[in-house]
């Protein structure tokens, strides 16, 4: 069966949505409920990319927090921001739609172990792939071959054929195009920008996404 490799954070789970009520909810909480407090914590989080530890010096300077307060923010930035996540039913349905047409669908993430299966089990996706390859598992993130080979091998099966959905271009996109894979990429309101290679497809969403791959027959 062909191999369909999907990301997790802003591809089947919208993680910007859900970190944006997390800092809400965090400004609330500490008397700054405005669009320019938020604002920054959402800037700060750098879609994920700023380490925890990091961020959560960022946010107790920022809001003149107690040195005493530093460990409970990495862990509410670690733990607290996955219970906003919400999968959507377009997604589930898509996924499903993808299974039962005969492909394999494995979700292949960067990230800690314990955060992303937090995660995959709160939303419940853990019920609805096939399998899940986390980089901190494998010892090897995208863009690199090895987790998409390691993908395959996981599912038992190879990457002729195989698809890359997600919305990172240095990570999903170019690991596709490493491997000659075709893939799709999530725009999220953004244009290609990348010279050096580009994916098979666009697409708004992840429902979308899959629905495109759905309709073309592996090779």
């Amino acid at each position: 069966m062909p191999l369909l490799m999907v990301d997790l954070d802003n591809t089947l789970v919208d993680r910007a949505a859900a970190f944006l009520a997390w800092a809400e909810a965090f400004c609330r909480d500490h008397h700054r409920d405005d669009d320019e407090a938020v604002t920054g914590l959402v800037e700060a989080d750098a879609d994920g990319y700023t380490p925890r530890d990091g961020l959560a010096e960022s946010v107790r300077e920022r809001f003149r927090l107690s040195p005493g307060a530093f460990a409970a923010l990495v862990d509410d930035l670690r733990w607290g921001m996955a219970d906003h996540l919400e999968l959507e039913p377009r997604v589930v349905d898509a996924v499903r739609r993808a299974r039962t047409t005969g492909w394999t669908v494995v979700i292949v993430t960067n990230g800690t172990v314990e955060q992303q299966q937090r995660k995959l089990r709160l939303t419940g996706l853990d019920e609805e792939v096939d399998a899940c390859v986390i980089s901190e598992a494998a010892g090897v993130k995208k863009p690199s071959p090895e987790i998409f080979h390691l993908a395959a091998s996981t599912a038992s099966e190879t990457l002729e054929g195989a698809w890359v959905i997600g919305d990172s271009a240095r990570a999903d996109i170019a690991g596709a195009h490493g491997l000659s894979l075709r893939s799709v990429w999530l725009r999220r309101g953004r244009t290609w920008d990348e010279e050096d290679f580009a994916p098979t497809l666009e697409a708004d969403d992840c429902a979308q996404a899959i629905d495109l791959v759905i309709a073309r027959r592996p090779s």
